[in-house]
């Protein structure tokens, strides 16, 4: 029962989306905790399958962050999203964006129908590698390195580019409406010692605006939220 199950929550916080077709776009980001394709720990991050992540979501100590069943978790959410000072009802459309980590490893059906109860849109940011549960509105999958993707059909497919073993090529068979590609962001390779310091971001994103302008079908993703100085 979804009053029954809990969800270990890193961070919540209301926000522009940054990336992808939803760019600028207000919401509130839904952070799990753990993911399936790096355990989240330097000492971890040469064997990962994903080893250029950059964000932190071990544990529950972020901004919001605990050990929630689905009614308590979707108050934090409510109460983020704006309402109007006169009437109290919530403004423009309630927008939660499920990231992790890998939110499938937690997000269920339960959950879902819980946040659409309450008026919200429901969107999964995720690396494919698990199935995607009934009801959620807006899919984006970002599949990492070679691991095993399992969804076929998304509203969005963003590639961080270049990753030599997940390149463009291997997911032409994938249903997706819109297709993006993100320079990687080198900045934890670099610190990390996996990579020089001579490839940086900049060289990926010559690589990545040169891709989209010879396929494209290709649209260019980027990071406004880290140009913007925002979460």
């Amino acid at each position: 029962m979804a009053d029954s199950r809990t969800y270990r929550i890193k961070e919540i916080f209301y926000t522009l989306q940054g990336e992808g077709a939803q760019t600028g776009r207000p919401s509130v980001f839904c952070r799990f905790s753990k993911c399936n394709l790096w355990n989240g720990r330097e000492s971890g991050r040469k064997a990962a399958t994903c080893n250029f992540c950059d964000t932190d979501f071990i544990g529950t100590d972020g901004q919001n962050g605990g050990v929630y069943t689905a009614r308590e978790l979707t108050r934090i959410l409510s109460e983020l999203w704006p309402s109007d000072a006169s009437s109290g009802q919530k403004t423009g459309a309630p927008y939660i964006v499920c990231t992790g980590g890998e939110p499938l490893l937690q997000l269920d059906e339960a959950l879902i129908e819980v946040f659409h109860q309450q008026g919200f849109e429901v969107a999964i940011e995720t690396n494919g590698t698990l199935p995607v549960p009934k009801g959620v509105d807006w899919v984006c999958l970002s599949p990492k390195g070679a691991s095993n993707i399992v969804v076929t059909a998304c509203d969005e497919l963003k590639l961080v580019y270049p990753q030599m073993e997940a390149l463009p090529e291997r997911f032409v068979h994938i249903d997706a409406t819109h297709r993006y590609l993100q320079p990687m962001d080198t900045t934890a390779l670099v610190t990390s010692g996996l990579i020089a310091s001579e490839a940086n971001t900049a060289s990926t994103l010559r690589e990545t605006l040169d891709y989209c302008l010879q396929n494209p079908q290709w649209k260019l993703s980027l990071q406004t939220h880290k140009w913007l100085g925002i979460d």
